[in-house]
């Protein structure tokens, strides 16, 4: 079959793609059936959509099982498969790819201790090129790979759509300055906490107490600090960045500059910003 390159696109379905280096040099990479009823956790899929050089979408087209003395880092349970796959469409490269690529795959026995049937079937993978090999891809993870479905394809290039936006949130690094700033009024104050980003961008928290009030905080992305962004919705790249990429606890060196009082409502203040934040669940056990 003559192989003609598959042009890059911003946005379309999704595609297939594993590697014959398995991710993660030698782990175990297994495919996960992902139906529409349980649903990828928004966490899962922003970590591998910005790890990733290549999101695709693809159908498998044949499969050659690999002899478990010539698989070396196998999991028990699992078997492992040389797959070769049709691109269907690219929701995320750097460059293009051929119509049909390659890639080793772990996938667990079924219940009944079989092999899946992999042929024909449809699959999205989150992945990164392989050097000298054009028609080779490798996932980022051993498991960033699942079962094609209509939500899930939607789920996915509305997240790689966030990522490379060119006002995507950066990620979190670390707390540079706190402090509390105390109002007029009994119970009245204001918390600003400045982060540190990979890319330098100006990235801060501001926490708002008024008497009679709900306390409420906000996000704000740039130099402008206030409230009019309020606190980022949930399951959107801005919380991922907070949810899982801010610390436990405000951390002490931030807080040098402040008196007693003022560094414990600080600190109560981040800890209501993490706790209105959730989790960063990733929807796996542990």
């Amino acid at each position: 079959m003559k192989r003609t390159p598959l042009a890059t696109a911003a946005i379309s379905l999704c595609i297939v793609a594993c590697s014959p280096v398995l991710a993660g040099q030698g782990g175990p990479v297994s495919v996960t059936a992902t139906a529409d009823s349980t649903p990828i956790a928004y966490a899962r899929l922003a970590r591998l959509a910005l790890d990733s050089d290549i999101v695709l979408d693809a159908t498998i087209r044949s499969v050659a099982r690999i002899a478990p003395d010539e698989a070396p880092g196998l999991a028990a349970g699992h078997v492992r498969f040389y797959v070769t796959a049709d691109v269907g469409a690219l929701i995320r490269a750097n460059g293009p790819l051929p119509a049909r690529i390659g890639y080793l795959v772990d996938v667990p026995f079924d219940p009944r201790g079989r092999a899946p049937n992999l042929k024909r079937q449809r699959v999205v993978a989150f992945a990164r090129a392989v050097a000298g090999r054009p028609d080779q891809v490798q996932l980022v993870t051993p498991d960033a790979q699942f079962a094609w479905a209509p939500t899930l394809d939607q789920r996915v290039r509305d997240v790689v759509r966030d990522v490379i936006a060119p006002d995507a949130p950066p990620a979190i690094t670390g707390i540079g300055n706190a402090f509390h700033v105390p109002g007029t009024l009994p119970g009245e104050g204001e918390t600003q906490i400045f982060l540190q980003t990979t890319n330098g961008a100006p990235v801060s928290l501001l926490i708002l107490r008024r008497p009679g009030e709900q306390r409420r905080w906000a996000l704000s992305l740039g130099d402008i600090i206030d409230e009019a962004g309020g606190a980022p919705k949930p399951d959107t790249l801005a919380w991922y960045r907070l949810a899982c990429g801010l610390p436990a606890t405000l951390p002490e060196t931030s807080l040098q500059s402040q008196d007693a009082d003022n560094a414990a409502i600080a600190r109560d203040d981040f800890a209501f910003v993490r706790e209105s934040l959730g989790r960063c669940d990733d929807g796996r056990d542990g």
